[in-house]
């Protein structure tokens, strides 16, 4: 069969950017600053409300992109690639190496409801009394209650900045009402940031707000129309279990065929193989073997 005649762009969903008044407008104080943040994260929440997107899948792609400034943060060169690499095909009980252990814990704190219990498995090295007062952080906005979490974090453990920006991101989500981690103040937030304390710190967080929710908005955007895409060639599949897989690639950043063990391998990937000359998913390594696919 021949690949099927592309959806028109004008049939596939889209998300309103973020105003450019919120943008674009100067910011000298903090009050400012907050208002600025508080306007882009409802814009976010209505924005994403309105249009089908994958939030599973969204959030694991931000999970990679929040590790992978993380890494860079500790001083490690691994971009993406060797992220999902070291995620996807490193063995059970295997050490991903350092920018590996990063990667892991954000994709697991984004995974799963947040909860104490699931971020201390999780996390590395916090306790369940550290991220409980977290959950209690008090402030005027989620943004400061997240700002508060993260210099408390980095106070008394100045050197585990993941931990402190995954925690703040859950606090930040749960101050929103979400249920899940969502990656945001990880993807803008600068290492001279995180040295800062108080005020100082709260006006960064809102000010890294801004940028960051353009950034989710626009990754929202492109995979609610990549998932488009691939809904509408599901029903061309002729393979069994085929809609299983669909799913799966609805809710991971990544799989290799071998994650879908309710097929064969050679089934899974042929069907890989399939969905990429159909043009609904990517084969995202470059390489002849140990492949890794998304949308």
């Amino acid at each position: 069969m021949g690949k099927p005649p592309a959806e028109p762009l004008e049939t596939l969903p889209m998300l309103p950017p973020l105003p450019g008044w919120i943008v674009s407008a100067p910011v000298e104080t903090l009050e400012a600053a907050a208002f600025r943040s508080g306007a882009a994260l409802a814009h976010l929440g209505q924005a994403t409300a309105a249009v089908d997107v994958p939030l599973a899948l969204w959030r694991d792609r931000l999970a990679l992109a929040a590790a992978e400034r993380c890494a860079a943060m500790a001083g490690r060169r691994e971009g993406g690639r060797a992220l999902r690499d070291a995620l996807h095909l490193t063995g059970p009980g295997d050490d991903p190496g350092p920018a590996g252990r990063i990667a892991r814990q954000w994709s697991r704190a984004a995974a799963r409801p947040v909860s104490v219990a699931h971020l201390v498995n999780a996390l590395e090295g916090i306790a369940a009394e550290r991220i409980a007062l977290c959950f209690d952080a008090t402030g005027p906005t989620p943004v400061d209650r997240a700002a508060q979490v993260a210099e408390a974090v980095l106070t008394d453990h100045p050197r585990m900045e993941v931990a402190a920006l995954i925690l703040a991101d859950a606090v930040l989500a749960r101050s929103l009402g979400a249920t899940h981690v969502l990656p945001l103040l990880a993807l803008t937030l600068k290492p001279r940031d995180l040295r800062l304390r108080g005020d100082d710190l709260r006006l960064a967080c809102h000010r890294a707000v801004v940028p960051a929710v353009g950034q989710a908005l626009t990754l929202a955007g492109d995979l609610a129309r990549a998932v488009a895409l691939l809904q509408a060639v599901a029903p061309k599949l002729r393979a069994k279990a085929a809609g299983r897989a669909v799913d799966q690639f609805l809710s991971r950043d990544a799989l290799a065929p071998a994650a879908l063990t309710f097929m064969s391998d050679r089934a899974a990937r042929r069907l890989c193989d399939r969905l990429v000359a159909l043009g609904a998913v990517r084969e995202l390594t470059g390489r002849d073997t140990f492949r890794l696919y998304g949308v």
